[in-house]
């Protein structure tokens, strides 16, 4: 590469990671005092893909969102009828870039939820019954979403209406969620089966009966 290019580039990277920083979310920011709360030391990462009804989305403290994220409540921009909690999003939360958390009524995410990239949650979807109409416009019903403390969701990962995620529960790559996971319990696949699950005084086991110990020095599982 020659001497000008080098500069340019030089240039466009610094003036880059300048909007990077410049353009976060973060307390005490225009931005921010949108949203029904964003706490002490919690970051929204920039650019944003699409932020919508934030008077209705309460992030708690040291939460860290990727850029290109889509964090909406609501149908648009012009609805008036938005729940005063449709997304919640708690304490030490990690979500990967370009994930999409798109609420109607309630998605809640409990403290230490982690979100790899490109994840998408929805607490509604279409319905496809009536011929004429076409099925963009055939809204299905409101099914709150909640993922418990502590749980993974792994890269791709799609958890769709109705879906209860219990605490310490791993969402594989890739998978396809509805219906309940239980508390400590590893779930993949489209739809999404049990992998393996937490037995007290045995370990983790798999349906067919493989067991992997728990292991030693190792907190327990509340």
């Amino acid at each position: 590469m020659n001497r000008p290019k080098r500069w340019i580039n030089r240039g466009v990277q610094a003036a880059w990671a300048w909007l990077e920083r410049a353009g976060e979310i973060v307390p005490g920011t225009r931005a921010a005092d949108g949203f029904g709360d964003l706490g002490e030391g919690s970051c929204i990462g920039f650019p944003a893909a699409t932020l919508m009804g934030v008077g209705s989305i309460h992030i708690g403290s040291r939460t860290l969102i990727g850029r290109q994220v889509t964090l909406s409540v609501g149908y648009g921009p012009d609805d008036r009828r938005l729940p005063e909690r449709g997304l919640v999003i708690g304490d030490r939360c990690v979500i990967g870039a370009r994930t999409s958390l798109t609420a109607h009524s309630s998605i809640v995410l409990g403290d230490d939820v982690w979100c790899g990239q490109d994840v998408f949650v929805s607490d509604s979807g279409h319905g496809y019954q009536d011929l004429d109409v076409p099925i963009g416009r055939q809204l299905g019903p409101h099914q709150p979403v909640a993922i418990g403390a502590g749980s993974w969701i792994g890269h791709g990962a799609i958890i769709l209406p109705g879906t209860t995620i219990g605490r310490n529960a791993v969402v594989a790559a890739g998978s396809v969620v509805r219906g309940t996971v239980e508390d400590h319990a590893v779930v993949g696949g489209a739809p999404a089966r049990v992998i393996r699950r937490f037995e007290p005084g045995v370990g983790w086991v798999t349906p067919a009966g493989d067991v992997r110990p728990v292991l030693a020095g190792l907190p327990g599982l509340g």
